[in-house]
């Protein structure tokens, strides 16, 4: 997709617009076949850079930082998780962050990429982190931000993750959960835009995406995460560790110890931005990628 039309993305409906979909075949990722929305934007000059979302987000939070990458020579990929966003979003079928890497190996191969640098934040810090582990040869660099790790999982999405407590409620509870949890989320109260908080929420305002966010929320679970923990070390890929430093959620501590366990990794703050860092910061975010992927 040509820049110019990136930066023709004022609104969430003309990113979902430029989204592609593929579907991977039964058994590649679950025992249906399941539909992969992404962005795959820019010339493979410098590389190739996959950027993951978290919960509750979609391809969309990547919005601000997809240009200033792909200006700089850079083709990205940004795919939408299982159950998130535009995706598949079926009641049939897990949501856990191994299954993630599945589908994203799976997507790749579907994409002919044998090789990039991995982005994952939040949730999809997780994914990248099995990805760096287990399926070492997919990655060049990796990025870790704002991730969940060890044992700390918001509160707020775990809650989500009580299905016979949150299926009765009405869609504008859930709304309303989220909307509080974007502006806790940003540090700069600018960078809260109604266009950011209606294209975040978006795909959970019918009843199939507020299910599809509890199975997302139900599939949260520190055992994955610890699971990881005694294997950071074995990471071989050159590693920064990226961190809005106010984030309410993923504690700092969490990201510095990280970087503390992956052999050689760099852990890098950005003062003044909080979880949501690439909406927060988009500038110092797509910087800090740019100066480690060079």
């Amino acid at each position: 997709m040509p820049t110019a039309d990136m930066r023709e993305w004022s609104t969430w409906e003309e990113f979902r617009s430029a989204q592609k979909q593929t579907t991977l075949p039964a058994g590649a990722v679950a025992h249906v076949p399941v539909n992969i929305r992404y962005i795959r934007a820019g010339e493979n000059q410098r590389g190739v850079i996959l950027l993951m979302h978290g919960i509750p987000t979609w391809g969309f939070l990547y919005h601000a930082v997809i240009p200033r990458l792909v200006d700089a020579g850079y083709q990205v990929v940004v795919p939408d998780f299982l159950g998130h966003g535009w995706s598949d979003r079926r009641d049939r079928f897990d949501r856990s962050f191994q299954d993630q890497a599945r589908m994203i190996k799976a997507l790749l191969a579907d994409l002919e990429i044998e090789r990039t640098h991995v982005v994952g934040h939040d949730t999809g810090g997780a994914v990248a982190l099995i990805l760096a582990i287990e399926h070492s040869e997919l990655v060049d660099r990796l990025v870790i931000s704002n991730s969940v790790c060890y044992d700390r999982f918001d509160d707020d999405m775990l809650d989500f993750g009580h299905p016979l407590r949150w299926k009765p409620r009405p869609i504008s509870d859930l709304v309303q959960a989220l909307e509080e949890s974007l502006a806790a989320g940003l540090s700069r109260s600018n960078r809260l835009t109604d266009e950011f908080r209606q294209g975040i929420i978006a795909p959970w305002r019918d009843e199939e995406g507020k299910l599809s966010l509890l199975r997302n929320a139900s599939a949260l679970n520190a055992n994955q995460t610890m699971a990881l923990v005694d294997r950071h070390g074995k990471i071989s890929a050159p590693t920064m560790i990226l961190w809005g430093m106010d984030d309410p959620w993923q504690k700092a501590e969490d990201g510095k110890r990280l970087a503390q366990e992956i052999p050689g990794a760099l852990f890098r703050a950005i003062d003044g931005a909080s979880h949501w860092v690439q909406q927060d910061a988009p500038k110092e975010f797509s910087d800090a990628l740019l100066e480690f992927f060079a």
